[in-house]
């Protein structure tokens, strides 16, 4: 099945940007100093004043910080739960830039994630119950509750009120099976993975199988296709040229097997990773995706415009060298980088 390509509109947006796990570089334009002197994350408030998130002094001690970054979502939750009243509105506000960014790119759900706020359970239960009371109140769209911790997602969907709509589970696999039991507790959105149970698949039909295995709990449960998204795992085009075919194949075995109304889904910028033009090489990934059944996405809409994707030039050389790389035509992406590097790809 291909999905016409008329149909950016109905394509389903989690917005993957609200997450303890992103970075920004020391020495990129969103980091700067405040009237103090201090060490800030840059950003505008709703009338494009210019506001400060300072960074705290012990972020500096951090690996990240020492190797040139810093994890400034992970700055504003722990401002948000542990800081000063001052800092607590500095937090929220930050996450409204956050929040706002994303809706108005076009997404549909908001990702929240605060596995990487700490080691402690208690306290990344108390961070995700913070960031989901603070979304609730700023957002128009439903929160997605991410975690690899099903305690976390279950103290998340029991802080969500549900004025936004139906929350999302992200995610479900066969490692952590008993997640699936909150769909029907919380009346859930529910994305479910192809991980096995001991570890990553190594090819398409490893995915199938373990999609097919969930998908026997989910009807097990009688939860609604429409409301199951299947993550079938995109890893790095980079590491092996069979990954792309290998995620596009089982794309397309998902599709005939459970029809039109499941959505598939996936993190689809991790393809690009470690690749230049990194914005191509996602949106011809997605177009690609979407010729072989995809309908969602767990990527920052910020950074990846959908309509955009569907005014791709198929007769360029960027896309046709981009193409055959992600089809696996091309060892070591080569092809791709001699591209690049004499300026074929613009």
């Amino acid at each position: 099945m291909s999905i016409p390509l008329n149909s950016h509109n109905n394509f389903i947006i989690v917005g993957e940007n609200i997450h303890a796990t992103r970075v920004l570089r020391l020495n990129g334009k969103r980091i700067g100093e405040n009237e103090k002197g201090v060490k800030s994350v840059l950003f505008s408030d709703t009338n494009g004043e210019k506001m400060f998130l300072e960074i705290p002094k012990h972020f500096h001690e951090t690996q990240p910080y020492q190797q040139g970054t810093v994890k400034h979502l992970m700055v504003a939750i722990w401002k948000g739960v542990h800081g000063s009243s001052e800092e607590q509105e500095q937090a929220i506000s930050y996450i409204k830039y956050q929040v706002d960014r994303q809706i108005n790119a076009g997404a549909n759900f908001l990702d929240l994630n605060v596995d990487e706020v700490s080691y402690n359970l208690d306290e990344q239960i108390v961070s995700m119950n913070w960031l989901v009371d603070v979304v609730e109140n700023l957002s128009t769209v439903p929160p997605s509750i991410d975690s690899s911790n099903s305690q976390i997602i279950e103290a998340g969907l029991k802080t969500y009120s549900g004025k936004q709509g139906s929350p999302m589970i992200n995610s479900v696999a066969l490692e952590r099976l008993e997640t699936i039991n909150l769909v029907n507790e919380f009346d859930t959105h529910v994305i479910i993975t192809a991980a096995s149970k001991d570890g990553m698949p190594e090819d398409d039909v490893q995915r199938v199988q373990n999609v097919k295995e969930l998908m026997k709990k989910v009807d097990e449960l009688n939860i609604s296709y429409s409301r199951v998204h299947v993550d079938p795992l995109v890893f790095p085009i980079s590491v092996s040229p069979t990954y792309g075919p290998h995620f596009l194949d089982a794309v397309k075995e998902i599709r005939k097997s459970f029809g039109d109304e499941i959505h598939i889904s996936g993190g689809l910028s991790n393809v690009s990773f470690g690749l230049p033009k990194r914005k191509l090489v996602n949106d011809v990934f997605i177009y690609l995706g979407i010729q072989n059944g995809i309908d969602s996405g767990i990527i920052d809409p910020v950074q990846t415009n959908i309509g955009n994707v569907f005014e791709l030039d198929l007769s360029s050389n960027a896309f046709k060298v981009t193409s055959e790389m992600l089809l696996g035509n091309d060892d070591f992406c080569m092809n791709y980088l001699d591209a690049y590097r004499s300026g074929n790809l613009n």
